[in-house]
């Protein structure tokens, strides 16, 4: 009875035990935090003013006007290049902008977004390159800093950088988006867009990764779900004429090619005229599965690169070949499987692949039902292109190639601005 009585005791402590354990079995980890560095947008704005050269880390999207280029450093500002001599390009100046990863060019004037503002800036003089417009929230899916009735920009708190702290947290807590373990990269965004092959009517060209495209007397920007038009008949002084709310989602890139613009989003290209530029009208569209979509065209053809691994969550990595000769029902012509593919140009019949890790992809395709392939370059982690009459522009995860080329398509690396940590 006894030894009923102590069994019965030791089962009532048991789970007092056992939740003792608990209470004393906790978890705590190092990690490192990333804390956001706060300016104020009037101080953010004042620093938007060229300094010397910077150090190239995070190439992005470029454009090239006459002999120069404009390299995007993701989310921190603009390069300035001097080339008019593609084997030596030289860096001028730096402009910084936070927010920054889109850009255009015509004439004189250079645009730029700053997180949700439009930024006009002043090439007249390039060792002194200075803002002269701000066109406040044009793209309110990045705006973190109008909210509420907010509107002095001395109390706009923008994030500018971020610095890294290591901190002890409960492993409960671990898992957020701000944090990483100790040996982890931090998430960094893409170029987001690299580079567009059309040339706009300010005599500039940009890539197929561009948010911008400019023709004649008309900027046309894209956001998230629409289309926003701008005179830019004063240059220094764009006037915003609409937006349009676009049928497709996550919009990405946008590409002008004669009266047309080819626009890309994760699950489609969408073809609009803008023979009438102050009124972009729908004419067709093509639906894909989901996936990160740039596109280019010339009179016959678009060309469409699908890829995996990307917030797309595409399932396919290929090229899809349209005919639009009607472009009123784009027909697919055929879809070549590849690695990883990006950005592309087109010069002529040759066509210019990034297939990211894969390297650099040139084929022939007088005849897009059956491209052939003329050249592969590997050992280079390649975004976009831009085919400037017998000189690739190439930005890839290392920096910024220049190769020569024949109507062979054969390409000779004529220089490389390298990446520096």
């Amino acid at each position: 009875m006894k030894l009923t009585r102590t069994a019965s005791f030791l089962a009532l402590l048991l789970p007092l035990f056992f939740l003792g354990s608990c209470v004393k079995d906790t978890c705590r980890k190092t990690i490192t935090m990333k804390m956001p560095v706060f300016r104020s947008l009037t101080e953010v704005r004042n620093g938007m003013r060229s300094g010397v050269a910077q150090p190239v880390r995070h190439p992005g999207k470029i454009y090239t006007r006459g002999g120069y280029l404009f390299l995007n450093e993701v989310d921190k500002g603009i390069h300035v290049i001097d080339n008019s001599n593609p084997a030596n390009p030289q860096k001028l100046a730096f402009i910084p902008i936070p927010g920054n990863v889109d850009l255009a060019v015509k004439g004189q004037y250079l645009y730029a977004d700053s997180y949700a503002d439009l930024v006009v800036f002043d090439l007249g003089n390039l060792a002194d390159i200075r803002p002269v417009r701000f066109v406040d929230n044009v793209f309110p899916f990045r705006s973190n800093y109008y909210f509420g009735n907010t509107t002095n920009p001395d109390s706009m708190m923008v994030v500018v950088d971020y610095t890294l702290r290591d901190t002890v947290v409960d492993c409960d807590s671990y898992g957020g988006p701000e944090f990483f373990d100790r040996g982890g990269a931090m998430p960094m965004s893409g170029p987001g867009g690299v580079l567009n092959t059309a040339g706009g009517g300010g005599g500039g060209t940009g890539g197929s990764m561009a948010r911008f495209a400019i023709t004649g007397d008309h900027l046309y920007t894209v956001s998230t779900y629409s289309l926003s038009t701008f005179s830019i008949s004063n240059p220094a002084q764009p006037q915003r004429l609409g937006e349009r709310q676009l049928g497709g989602w996550n919009i990405e890139t946008i590409f002008p090619f004669r009266d047309k613009l080819f626009i890309g989003s994760a699950n489609g290209m969408m073809i609009y005229d803008i023979s009438v530029p102050t009124n972009p009208s729908f004419i067709s569209s093509f639906a894909h599965v989901t996936a990160c979509d740039p596109v280019i065209a010339d009179d016959r053809n678009a060309f469409v690169t699908l890829r995996t691994g990307t917030a797309c969550r595409g399932v396919n990595d290929q090229l899809d070949v349209l005919d639009i000769t009607n472009l009123s029902q784009p027909t697919p012509v055929r879809t070549y499987a590849l690695t990883n593919p990006h950005g592309l140009a087109k010069d002529g019949d040759l066509l210019f692949i990034c297939d990211g890790r894969d390297g650099l992809r040139v084929y022939n395709a007088a005849q897009p039902s059956a491209l052939v392939p003329l050249q592969h370059i590997t050992g280079i982690d390649t975004y976009d292109a831009i085919a400037l009459g017998g000189t690739l522009l190439v930005v890839a995860k290392d920096g910024l190639y220049q190769y020569s080329y024949n109507s062979g398509g054969n390409l000779v690396r004529l220089s490389r601005i390298a990446i520096e940590n």
